[in-house]
């Protein structure tokens, strides 16, 4: 089973911060924080007391967040919301498949398709065809009743994490890439990949037959069985997310002022303490504010596979987790 990565970091600097942590043991995802005052928080994996649970549960509901953050003015991809063929029955909605397709013509292809509720990356898929469409709204509906469609954000895909008015993390996220040697397949390249996750600690579990991963390959001319040229970078996924196999280039560092106080306005206006802040940027983040698209807010943002880049990476989400803790 897979174990926590948040637990065994918050008994580890229990001490430091003054608390006492109690995990519960057989599952070892969920913990009581009992503070010098005797008052108790609770945490659930990545989920903590600091958020308000009705401001969390917008942040989760992607078209609920970009609906308020585009009523505040921040912009945000066009996107509209779709229900799957039972929830459509359930609700009398006429916004079917059908409707989402006609949508995605209107917004001209390529598109995103996406769940409405899912982290993590699960499901986004960038789409060229109704193919593609059909292929992708299929997977998502299958496990989830309303998805999005939404226009493509062009440029570099940074999360910034913010916690009471201060960014405290922040980093560049790049898709899923293999480089060739010349040698090995597609297949070989990721299989050569997950290992080295493994070694680094990183508990992300490539799935090789992913449609979006055969899907693009395809697109390209190219299969599993491919064998691409020494040096040859081929990117296998569209989105970001560090869940689906993607790498981390910190910029904590070097990020902008008036970027961060993007970050912390978003996060205050969307009546959070404790966010990560997902933005594609025209341009590089040491520069001034310029073009950009809000992605998405996340009120519980995990960290572990940023954490797996490296030892100053551990230290910097140790850092994180330690504010986390006092900020209780």
């Amino acid at each position: 089973m897979k174990q926590s990565f948040v637990s065994p970091i918050l008994r580890r600097l229990a001490k430091k911060a003054g608390v006492k942590v109690n995990i519960e043991p057989r599952y070892r995802y969920a913990g009581q924080i009992v503070l010098p005052n005797g008052t108790k928080r609770y945490f659930l994996n990545t989920n903590f007391d600091l958020n308000p649970l009705g401001a969390s549960e917008i942040a989760r509901d992607k078209d609920y967040a970009s609906y308020f953050l585009r009523s505040m003015g921040y912009p945000v991809s066009r996107s509209g919301s779709f229900f799957s063929r039972r929830w459509c029955k359930i609700v009398d909605s006429r916004r079917n498949r059908a409707m989402a397709y006609r949508f995605a013509q209107r917004l001209g292809f390529p598109v995103i398709v996406k769940p409405n509720s899912k982290s993590q990356g699960c499901g986004v898929t960038k789409v060229f065809t109704k193919r593609e469409f059909d292929e992708a709204v299929r997977f998502i509906c299958e496990r989830e009743n309303v998805f999005l469609v939404q226009r493509v954000a062009q440029g570099n895909d940074y999360r910034l994490v913010v916690l009471d008015g201060k960014v405290i993390s922040a980093y560049e996220r790049i898709p899923l890439i293999v480089t060739g040697d010349g040698r090995s397949t597609v297949r070989e390249l990721l299989k050569q990949k997950q290992r080295q996750f493994r070694r680094a600690g990183r508990d992300t579990n490539i799935k090789i037959n992913d449609f979006r991963i055969i899907m693009g390959l395809r697109r390209r001319g190219m299969s599993l069985r491919t064998v691409p040229a020494r040096g040859e970078r081929v990117q296998l996924l569209d989105n970001a997310n560090l869940s689906s196999g993607g790498d981390a280039r910190d910029v904590t560092s070097v990020v902008h002022p008036q970027w961060c106080a993007l970050a912390v306005r978003i996060t205050r206006d969307m009546g959070l303490r404790f966010c990560g802040v997902d933005l594609m940027i025209e341009g590089s983040i040491k520069d001034p504010p310029g073009q950009y698209i809000v992605l998405e807010i996340n009120a519980a943002p995990g960290l572990d596979h940023y954490a797996s880049g490296g030892r100053k990476q551990r230290r910097i989400v140790e850092r994180l987790y330690l504010e986390v803790l006092r900020a209780m």
